[in-house]
């Protein structure tokens, strides 16, 4: 899991500082009082770079200004995210039956048939599968569960498809001009 897990995966930062829009074909609700907004039918979310996609989504914000939401998809239609990374031309996106957002542990939850990829441009870097896929953004982790047997994943077990470290990533090498190392010829000797 080296690459996906390492690898920094932090979201737009400026997609904070932007409004959300929340858009359905269906008729929503939004409660003043309680802090949540209900939507269903063909929900988009949009954020700077971030949408998320779902049948029905529930969206709550705490009093100290925190959000979290449960986005939820249809057995012929999974909820999905996507989202630009921070600095780099890269995107996450995933889908899931369920997507849980928790603003205040700052983590991504994928529930049930979850798959979330990073794409460096519009190649597919790595890929996780499971039945559960949680995204910790402040500790950059991503952590798979399995589960039970679904025809996607007839066995049940997790999967990771992680591509080598790009150029850009690769540590740089010694000067051309650096003296090669040399092993000692005595233990304890001195140079």
């Amino acid at each position: 899991m080296l690459a996906l897990l390492s690898s920094a995966v932090w979201a737009e930062r400026a997609d904070r500082e932007r409004q959300m829009v929340v858009e359905a074909d269906r008729p929503g609700s939004v409660d003043l009082q309680r802090q949540v907004v209900e939507f269903n039918g063909n929900v988009v979310i949009t954020q700077g770079t971030m949408v998320i996609r779902a049948d029905r989504v529930e969206l709550r914000e705490t009093q100290a200004g925190y959000r979290a939401a449960t986005a939820i998809g249809t057995p012929s239609h999974q909820a999905s995210y996507r989202q630009k990374r921070d600095g780099v031309d890269e995107f996450v996106e995933g889908v899931a039956d369920r997507i849980e957002y928790d603003g205040r542990a700052d983590t991504l939850r994928f529930v049930g048939n979850g798959s979330v990829r990073r794409l460096r441009g519009a190649i597919v870097a790595d890929e996780i599968t499971g039945s559960q896929i949680v995204w910790d953004a402040s500790a950059e982790t991503f952590n798979v569960a399995g589960g039970e047997t679904t025809p996607a994943n007839p066995s049940g077990r997790v999967r990771a498809v992680l591509s080598p470290r790009s150029d850009a990533a690769a540590p740089a090498s010694a000067p051309a001009s650096a003296a090669p190392l040399a092993p000692a010829r005595t233990l304890g000797s001195k140079r």
